[in-house]
């Protein structure tokens, strides 16, 4: 592996921030959320993040790991050093990501939960995904998070936030004034969204 600069960017969630490698570490719209050691049996670097007490939260996308500290006490600038030295380290090793490919597992989950949508449903969820993998997701991304859809059912669209977004205080009104609105807009269907993951 040659050299991995990474670079530490704050995100709207004080206690979560966002490390962007010049490395990929899934593939392109794929990403993994962990909110605890336990969820994270897939991923052997994840669960060395949490091997660090004050790590809460673990989120790898593409290209950065957002972490989300436990310790509101604890200052960022006194933890960046350490967090950036051991991803840059483990990386650079070759150390394993994970052990089943993500992709895969997501595949089997969302058709796990998918049920038995009515022709009509499907054709509405389906819009619905095509709005937030294009128009939703990369913006939240850059806030080190991401946002998955869940399900379609009566006009009702639940989504999962994941990363920095859990826990944000301004995941609520980003989900109400800014997601709401754009699926409302272009989903005539669409009459609310809800949100699981959030915990503020």
């Amino acid at each position: 592996m040659s050299a991995v600069s990474i670079y530490a960017e704050a995100s709207p969630n004080p206690e979560s921030m966002k490390f962007v490698l010049n490395a990929n570490l899934l593939a392109d719209g794929v990403s993994v959320d962990y909110p605890n050691l336990e969820a994270a049996t897939n991923s052997p670097l994840a669960q060395e993040l949490f091997g660090f007490d004050y790590v809460g939260r673990v989120f790898i996308a593409q290209n950065f790991v957002t972490v989300t500290k436990n310790q509101p006490e604890l200052a960022w600038t006194q933890l960046i050093p350490e967090l950036r030295q051991f991803l840059k380290s483990y990386v650079e090793a070759g150390g394993p990501i994970f052990l089943v490919d993500p992709a895969a597992e997501q595949k089997a989950a969302q058709a796990a939960t998918a049920g038995d949508p009515t022709q009509q449903d499907g054709q509405i969820a389906q819009k619905v995904i095509d709005l937030l993998d294009n128009y939703v997701r990369p913006a939240v991304e850059q806030d080190g998070g991401n946002i998955t859809f869940k399900s379609y059912h009566e006009g009702i669209v639940t989504v999962n936030l994941q990363g920095s977004c859990s826990g944000c205080p301004s995941a609520t009104v980003t989900l109400k004034s800014g997601i709401e609105n754009l699926l409302k807009r272009m989903v005539p269907e669409v009459q609310s969204v809800v949100a699981e993951g959030i915990t503020v």
